[in-house]
């Protein structure tokens, strides 16, 4: 059990790896395309484009044609997409090429946290998803690690092979280790209007679409706090809590988190993360320069992250539900990466550290509002969508 869980584990990596090979090395980006100006951004945000739009139809869709299925195939088109992108073609073909890649990123997401929990027990599944939850982070350190080995090596087109081969291989590992897909047993039809129908019935859903509503809160803070706050922070201690946020959700996930999943609800364990995360917020915006403040709050938002991704099996029993509900998480993951960094930049630039104190108090309570609203609403006995 333990052995797939990390295959799919590694596999994630190649999917965060999609985003931290730009992010990261996003200096040397600019360097490849000095005229692109801010224009360049988008080469980081168009990947969360389809999840944007399509995450719901690709949790339909996974379930439908296979998990297994889809996840190999998302991992071998991300293998191509990134062997095209070594060739390091015009901007607007990169960009093109970026657009697309968000499908094979979006299939893994939503395909490999949904065989998690169908290969682990009910002991193991809370804490597998919570070391599922990490996968971005993880991914970023290691290319915060090697990538500038890699970049030494052979340029940007090193960076982008290494992640071909590496999304190459575990197409085969998966192909290999995994067990084969169960027939299909539901009746989804991809039709347009049955579609928007769908998407209807799973957004009010307290089963499937809570999970994802309260991502979507903690997704616009994260990238747009790690983006948006070092600008507040004191110039010595910048570039080393850039190295240490990250890793801070990852290890409070992976004890803390891991620890209380295993004792209680993984919805509890998400409100008092928010609850806590809004804690975190006001010491940051009250003391921004000293250095533990952001630390805190990144730990104390690991248990929202972990408790999440838990949360999607404990309240969807069948594995079609959970794939819709990482479809619904999927979609509103992007959209809070997609919309959270605009805003905080226009917060803070209005009011400063106010601006990001109303601005994340706002979407932790909302998260933690969404969360215990919608247990009462399962508590009244509604079936999943």
């Amino acid at each position: 059990m333990w052995f797939r869980i990390a295959v799919l584990f590694l596999a994630g990596l190649g999917a965060a790896g999609q985003f931290g090979k730009i992010s990261v090395l996003f200096p040397a980006w600019a360097a490849a395309y000095p005229g692109a100006g801010a224009s360049l951004g988008f080469l980081l945000s168009l990947i969360s484009l389809m999840g944007v739009v399509l995450g719901l139809v690709a949790g339909l869709a996974v379930a439908r044609l296979g998990f297994r299925r889809m996840l190999v195939l998302g991992l071998a088109f991300g293998a191509v997409l990134s062997c095209i992108e070594a060739l390091m073609p015009p901007l607007p073909v990169m960009m093109g090429l970026r657009v697309i890649e968000g499908l094979s990123h979006l299939v893994i997401v939503v395909a490999a946290p949904t065989l998690m929990a169908e290969i682990a027990d009910d002991r193991a599944r809370p804490v597998s998803l919570a070391i599922w939850s990490t996968y971005f982070g993880v991914a970023f350190a290691l290319y915060a690690v090697i990538g500038h080995a890699l970049l030494a090596l052979g340029g940007l087109p090193a960076v982008l092979l290494t992640h071909a081969a590496w999304m190459a291989a575990f197409a085969v590992i998966v192909r290999v280790c995994l067990p084969e897909d169960r027939p299909f047993a539901g009746n989804a039809s991809f039709a347009p209007l049955a579609l928007l129908k769908r998407h209807g019935a799973a957004y009010r859903s307290a089963f499937i679409a809570t999970p994802g509503l309260g991502f979507g809160c903690y997704a616009a803070t994260y990238m747009a706090t790690l983006t948006v706050m070092p600008a507040f922070f004191r110039a010595d201690a910048r570039e080393g809590l850039m190295t240490v946020l990250p890793m801070a959700g990852i290890v409070t996930s992976l004890t803390l988190g891991a620890y209380l999943l295993r004792r209680h609800p993984a919805v509890k364990v998400v409100v008092w993360g928010f609850g806590l995360s809004a804690l975190g917020a006001l010491c940051l915006a009250l003391l921004p320069q000293i250095a533990w403040a952001p630390v805190l709050l990144f730990c104390v938002l690991g248990l929202v992250q972990g408790g999440s991704f838990a949360s999607v099996p404990q309240i969807n029993l069948d594995a079609e539900g959970r794939a819709l509900s990482n479809g619904v998480l999927a979609q509103m993951g992007n959209l809070g990466n997609f919309l959270g960094t605009p805003v905080l930049l226009a917060m803070t630039g209005a009011a400063g550290e106010s601006g990001f104190l109303v601005f994340a108090l706002v979407l932790y309570g909302l998260g933690a509002a969404i969360h215990v609203v919608s247990a009462r609403m399962r508590a009244r006995g509604p079936v999943p969508a």
